[in-house]
Parts: structure tokens; C-alpha cells; sequence
């Protein structure tokens, strides 16, 4: 548990990141779509990942690097989109990172007393309903 200015957070744990999961995967099966999951810790670890099988092999890639851009800028990916457009505040933002951001819906930040913990990537559906699926995930973790 880490601690800053005096306030005690606990991190994202497996429990946390197999609730997460297990609700964006009912939430996915009840719209009938195949998604794969992914869920990083704060320091962009992958604590939980899960394919459908029916899901494409690239929605694995795709739902961790929307998680690591909704960690990475504390944002849902949702809300980024119109940033990377040209003129927008991320237009020329550098990829040079460890993976490269992806900038479609389906990336949201989990938060825990505040404070940014984790976050969960959605793939292989429609980027709303990945990002309604991520959403309710981590409703269902609050």
C-alpha cells in the first residue's frame, strides 16, 4: 500500500483485475461479442488478460494498448480521440514510449480513493460498446 501525503492507497490487486474482467466479459457476452481484456497495474503491468475465442488474435494487442493509453493519460480513450486530430493537443504527442498509445474507444483509467491504480482495455467490438464494456467493469469494481 502506498501512501502520499498521508492518505493510504491500496494498489490494483488480481482480485481487482479478475472483477474487472469477469464484468466486461458478461457485459461483452450479453451484446453477443467477442472481445479480448486486458487489465495493467499503475505501473503498466498486465495483472489479467482474457480472449474470447472467437475473438481476432490482434484484439489482445489492441486492448492493452488502449488500457496503457487511458493509464498512461489518466483519460478514457474515448475522450481522446478528437486530441490526436490534427491541431489537437496530442496531434504531435511522441510514441517513443514502450508500446505506442492507441487512441480508440475502449481504454478507461481505474481510480481508487482518487487516485489513478490501473486501468482495463476492451477489444473487438465497436470502440462504443468496448468502451460501455470497460465502463462497466470498472463500475463494477467501485
Amino acid at each position: 500500500m502506498s501512501t502520499t501525503t498521508g492518505i493510504a492507497v491500496a494498489p490494483l490487486t488480481t482480485e481487482d483485475a479478475e472483477i474487472l474482467v469477469d464484468a466486461a466479459r458478461r457485459a461483452a457476452a450479453a451484446a453477443e461479442v467477442t472481445v479480448a481484456i486486458s487489465v495493467l497495474d499503475a505501473g503498466g503491468h498486465l495483472l489479467a488478460f482474457r480472449r474470447d475465442d472467437r475473438a481476432v488474435l490482434i484484439a489482445g494487442e489492441t486492448s492493452t494498448r488502449k488500457a496503457f493509453t487511458a493509464l498512461q493519460l489518466n483519460a478514457p480513450t474515448a475522450d481522446l480521440v478528437d486530441a490526436v486530430q490534427p491541431g489537437g493537443p496530442f496531434h504531435t504527442l511522441p510514441t517513443a514510449l514502450d508500446r505506442p498509445l492507441l487512441f480508440i474507444a475502449g481504454g478507461v483509467p481505474v481510480h481508487r480513493d482518487g487516485r489513478l491504480i490501473g486501468a482495463i482495455g476492451v477489444g473487438g467490438g465497436a470502440p462504443e460498446q468496448d468502451h460501455g464494456f470497460a465502463t462497466t467493469a470498472v463500475e463494477a469494481l467501485a
